[in-house]
């Protein structure tokens, strides 16, 4: 069982009710001060575990079932920090019956400065996290600042009159997972590059067709292993493509360490890439993430790649480990005249793997016709679906599991999303 972003600001809010009730009196428990208080710690403890989850730790990962999960929770956890913090900002999490005493006494100024300070860096924080229209570059380079505005809302908590002490219930609460949030966002900051797994590579061949890029890439030294349908942060070491970006890895692990990625053109970095790779530059991958694995023990199996999409499950063709192509449908879902890889080479690598490859140009009702003509021969609960393409397209698919009977738990699919 992975954990869900429900679990996550559940657990964070219930956690945080229960260590701060345990150190005031209970009459003074039904009381908006009190709720203030606890909006407050939780609120931090937001903050706290959206930088661990930035971090990029593989055991967050593993946790999580995803980076693409992460970083949903990550979203939703700024989202929640920023209400608990608009409470706590607006009721005073202050009450004559409590006592009363700052952990780190500061001058009366730089508690009220710190206070104010801590909200709007919240804010400016989930403004930005949220903001689709900031250009990568000006947001990457931004949203680095959330490590050092995390330390303003801790000195905010160190400073100001409160009766949490840091022996206490929610003190212990507060330090632990402040404290894993300060690592988590100082090794993002200033040690992830050197420390991350992942690998120096030389792109040895382009390949461009219809908008899109396949690059690949031979390793420096020693690759990383990695499994087919997984993904990589890459960087090509060039002016104006440093920014490192999510890709999936259009290859198995192979012993010469080489690995590939199809790239479309959709925006100004991926179209430099397109214009300006070329043999022989430098790069960078960090690497392996994602946990986009075949179903081993379904009865059917129905693929569904949509234009780049069809990446993973180039790799996933390519791999003979599992095997079972045989209970195995590929829905191509394509432009015509703007398909990469072509409609040919994917027949290719479908008949070499003995795949059963069905063509759903625009316009074709074969993605429907192959669900309903699965469902028929297959009991609907024994169907697994693996998804890779736009939000669109994917809402379309659900709609067409629900009319045949597919139950919609079926599908497996990651986010692409990480911003």
């Amino acid at each position: 069982m992975t954990i869900k972003t429900w679990h996550t600001i559940g657990g964070i809010t219930a956690i945080s009710a229960v260590t701060v009730l345990l150190q005031i009196p209970s009459f003074t428990w039904p009381h908006s001060a009190t709720l203030s208080l606890i909006a407050g710690v939780a609120a931090l403890v937001c903050m706290a575990v959206s930088c661990i989850l930035a971090s990029r730790w593989h055991v967050v990962e593993e946790l999580y079932g995803g980076l693409d999960r992460i970083y949903e929770t990550h979203k939703w956890l700024g989202i929640w920090a920023l209400l608990f913090a608009t409470y706590h900002f607006v009721f005073k999490a202050k009450m004559g019956l409590w006592e009363l005493a700052p952990i780190m006494e500061l001058s009366n100024y730089w508690t009220r400065m710190l206070r104010q300070l801590s909200l709007v860096a919240l804010g400016f924080i989930v403004i930005l996290a949220l903001n689709r229209n900031i250009p990568y570059q000006v947001w990457r380079w931004w949203h680095k600042l959330s490590g050092p505005l995390f330390l303003i809302v801790i000195l905010h908590w160190l400073s100001f009159e409160s009766p949490i002490t840091l022996d206490s219930s929610a003190g212990i609460w507060l330090a632990v997972t402040c404290t894993l949030g300060v690592v988590a966002a100082l090794y993002k900051l200033l040690l992830y590059q050197f420390l991350a797994p992942g690998g120096s590579y030389k792109i040895v061949a382009v390949t461009q067709m219809h908008g899109s890029v396949q690059l690949e890439l031979a390793p420096i030294g020693k690759g990383f292993p990695f499994q087919a349908g997984q993904f990589g942060f890459l960087s090509i070491q060039e002016k104006g493509l440093r920014e490192p970006h999510p890709f999936s890895i259009a290859s198995c692990y192979s012993e010469n360490g080489n690995i590939r990625f199809v790239i479309r053109s959709l925006g100004d970095y991926t179209q430099k890439l397109y214009e300006q790779a070329k043999v022989g530059m430098l790069a960078e991958v960090k690497a392996p993430h994602g946990r986009f694995k075949r179903i081993p023990h379904a009865e059917k199996e129905i693929w569904i790649g949509a234009g780049v999409g069809i990446t993973p499950f180039i790799s996933w063709l390519k791999d003979r480990e599992i095997g079972h192509f045989e209970r195995v449908n590929l829905i191509y879902c394509f432009e015509p005249s703007r398909a990469f890889p072509t409609l040919e080479r994917v027949q290719e690598l479908s008949g070499q793997a003995a795949v059963q490859l069905i063509p759903n140009p625009s316009g074709s009702d074969a993605l429907e016709n192959t669900l309903a003509a699965a469902a028929q021969t297959t009991r609907p609960e024994h169907i697994q679906l693996s998804f890779c393409g736009p939000k669109g397209l994917l809402s379309h698919v659900k709609k067409l599991m629900e009319k045949y009977g597919i139950p919609t738990q079926n599908i497996h699919y990651e986010l692409f999303e990480f911003r």
